[in-house]
């Protein structure tokens, strides 16, 4: 038996629909040509090390502007919409909760044993092809330097 799949750079990123912290429709695809877009997986909406992260997110204009950033955990919409709001959050965060973990799945990152997202970042051209991405473990928080590098490299240009 194999494990999860992370989908490799270079490859096709999987299309999926979710619901933001609003109840709002997101389908990825509907990005192509227009926009980079950047998934940003993480366990548990209120979690110590999530919070960090996302706050970090929130407080790197920069990175927001250059791309659309979405959170993705498996939380239930409510509690996003109240996370989001306490939290300051401007960019969209995406309920997996229904079918439980399906995207995570889809992206190689869900924990079933938990039930939980790992921390997974795919950055997604606007081809939608996946240009970068990072897998770490749940305590293990990422680096926002890490995500602005990526996206200076989609366009070269703007650097």
């Amino acid at each position: 038996m194999t494990g999860p799949v992370v989908p490799r750079v270079g490859s096709q990123a999987p299309d999926f629909t979710a619901r933001n912290q609003h109840g709002e429709p997101f389908r990825l695809s509907e990005y192509q040509g227009r926009r980079d877009v950047v998934l940003v997986f993480y366990p548990y909406a209120f979690s110590r090390v999530c919070t960090s992260e996302l706050g970090a997110l929130r407080d790197r204009p920069d990175l927001l502007a250059g791309a659309e950033f979405v959170g993705i955990s498996c939380d239930p919409m409510f509690t996003l919409r109240a996370y989001a709001e306490a939290e300051r959050l401007e960019f969209g965060l995406l309920s997996d909760f229904w079918p439980h973990g399906a995207i995570a799945s889809a992206y190689g990152v869900f924990d079933a044993d938990r039930g939980c997202a790992v921390r997974g970042t795919f950055v997604i051209d606007q081809a939608g092809t996946v240009r970068w991405s990072v897998v770490n473990t749940i305590p293990e928080a990422r680096d926002p330097d890490e995500y602005a590098e990526a996206l200076a490299s989609l366009r070269p240009d703007l650097g």
